[in-house]
């Protein structure tokens, strides 16, 4: 007669038994991209409501204990990331102590994406006032932007930020972005200026842009 492993006297548990709480934190310990609530809803089978309220639960259980890391909306979906206050530990143990940055040619480039999309290429050149492919290729290769589509008049293709983008940067959604009047002497004036007062971030690779103007290596 074969023996039961299980353990479980009653049998497996179906997913709708388990306790929701820690059924959330396994799933999210294996995400590669944030979970949308939806999605955790159908996974663990129990309203999006109930998921939602678990999630936030589990977020202010995190910040009150004083984890290392915590539980963020972030682009339309959850995910763990690790406290802002102990990025000098993690920054060490991943990069050895080297940040790896974006040139601030790619960092304008990006900026002009992200506050002008759905954008073609000719038009971020013309902001910039310089060729921006060789940088709109490496935004590319990075998941940092994406095509969207074609403009109807030239038929140019045309690009917008994406949700890594989005992850990267800390935001729910665009319109989270910082206003540019703070930072520019007028609204338009982003024609002229390079974007200056927009916030940078520590995408994960070096890259040298060879189509730019700017050559500083990462």
């Amino acid at each position: 007669m074969s023996e039961d492993t299980t353990g479980d006297p009653a049998g497996p548990r179906t997913v709708a038994d388990l306790d929701l709480g820690p059924a959330l934190e396994a799933v999210l310990m294996v995400v590669d991209e944030p979970a949308t609530e939806e999605h955790l809803a159908k996974i663990l089978e129990r309203p999006r409501r109930q998921i939602a309220d678990a999630l936030r639960a589990l977020a202010d259980e995190y910040t009150v204990q004083g984890r290392g890391f915590e539980l963020r909306l972030i682009a339309g979906g959850w995910r763990f990331y690790t406290r802002p206050e102990y990025a000098p530990a993690v920054e060490r143990f991943v990069l050895d102590g080297q940040q790896a940055r974006l040139t601030q040619a790619a960092l304008e480039t990006l900026a002009v994406v992200a506050y002008r999309q759905p954008v073609s290429r000719s038009r971020v050149s013309a902001v910039r006032g310089v060729n921006c492919d060789g940088v709109m290729r490496t935004l590319l290769q990075r998941g940092l932007v994406e095509e969207a589509g074609a403009e109807p008049e030239t038929g140019a293709i045309l690009y917008r930020t994406t949700n890594y983008f989005l992850e990267r940067m800390g935001l729910r959604g665009l319109d989270e972005l910082p206003e540019l009047a703070p930072f520019l002497p007028e609204a338009d004036a982003i024609e002229a200026e390079t974007l200056e007062g927009v916030p940078s971030f520590d995408p994960d690779a070096p890259d040298a842009d060879a189509d730019d103007t700017t050559t500083t290596e990462l």
